[in-house]
């Protein structure tokens, strides 16, 4: 759906030229969440704007299903603009507008549609995203979730083949963060819709997305699928990010249980519900102290963290580590 090579944006501040992204290369395959993760300036909001122009980039290429977006003329470009939604941080509804009108505004916009068209449209988007008793209600009198559905809904009007969310959750408390991803994750599985999200939080790129890729200082530093880089992260940035949202501040790792190995622990998949520490240690003539560790999920995918101490002479340790190994459970050794 969308493939980028090699682009850069810089700004004219004075009489310098200061870069804001340098050397992009994303491949985003189609019907995919893909999220992009970063601090506040990394440049997530720059990148996504360049997917539909609103930030032209200085140099490289643009390709949104087959279509170089950066050699379109003006007409073409508002066509194919149709065709990709955006969702805003702010919501930015026409405060003056029904939440009808505001959902119908894309509509009207577009053409080609009769009243009765776009009102049976309306109708069917406030279905999806849970606001039917809301149509004739105005922004004011809706909560900070029901205005995002809002404008998921207006997002979605023009049925694009694309959907970019530029920090949809931020403004929202958890629990309507979590509602919020969850009806993503239900257009993208209805819809085939292609998600591009960016986020600075760890937990909204684990809780609904396929891909990610992490930004800093304008360039990508790490990518690939979810599990991988959120259960084995290489970059220093993505550590701290991961770090951050495990409550992990590494203190943990350099402190000792006994004269045994520390050693963490990653399982993903059916393996996460299986007793794995109960077969080693019947095995083994190791012991074991967990300091440390989670079974969770990833979108939809199981996992299991752990940090452990294991302790006994030499060979039983290598024994238990090389066990592990065997049963499909990934061992770091960190002492």
């Amino acid at each position: 759906m969308i493939y980028i090579e090699n682009l850069h944006k810089s700004y004219r501040v004075g009489k310098r030229e200061v870069s804001a992204l340098h050397d992009i290369t994303l491949h985003i395959p189609k019907g995919k969440i893909f999220g992009i993760i970063g601090r506040s300036g990394a440049g997530k909001s720059t990148l996504l704007r360049t997917f539909n122009l609103l930030e032209r980039p200085t140099r490289g290429s643009v390709c949104i299903d087959g279509v170089d977006m950066t050699t379109l003329a003006k007409a073409d470009l508002d066509r194919t603009r149709q065709h990709i939604g955006m969702v805003f941080q702010n919501f930015s509804l026409l405060s003056a507008k029904t939440v009808g009108a505001n959902v119908e505004f894309p509509l009207k916009l577009a053409g080609g549609f009769t009243r009765e068209e776009r009102q049976r449209r309306v109708d069917e988007l406030l279905a999806l995203v849970g606001l039917s008793a809301h149509k004739d209600k105005y922004p004011a009198q809706l909560s900070g979730g029901q205005k995002q559905r809002v404008g998921i809904a207006r997002a979605i009007a023009n049925a694009p083949r694309l959907l970019l969310c530029d920090e949809a959750t931020s403004a929202l408390d958890p629990e309507t963060t979590q509602s919020i991803l969850a009806l993503l994750a239900e257009i993208n599985a209805r819809l085939g819709l292609t998600i591009v999200l960016i986020t600075h939080e760890m937990q909204v790129i684990r809780s609904v997305c396929d891909q990610v890729a992490v930004i800093e200082a304008g360039g990508i530093v790490e990518m690939g699928e979810v599990s991988d880089v959120f259960l084995h992260p290489q970059h220093p940035v993505t550590r701290a990010l991961v770090a951050e949202y495990t409550h992990d501040d590494g203190n943990l790792a350099g402190v000792r249980a006994g004269n045994g190995r520390r050693v963490r622990l990653t399982y993903v998949g059916e393996t996460a519900y299986r007793p794995i520490l109960t077969h080693v240690v019947e095995q083994t003539r190791a012991t074991m102290t967990i300091l440390q560790g989670a079974v969770s999920r990833i979108k939809d995918k199981p996992y299991g963290q752990l940090l452990v101490d294991i302790g006994g002479h030499d060979e039983d340790v290598a024994a238990v580590i090389d066990l592990f190994r065997r049963l499909d459970v990934h061992c770091e050794v960190l002492n």
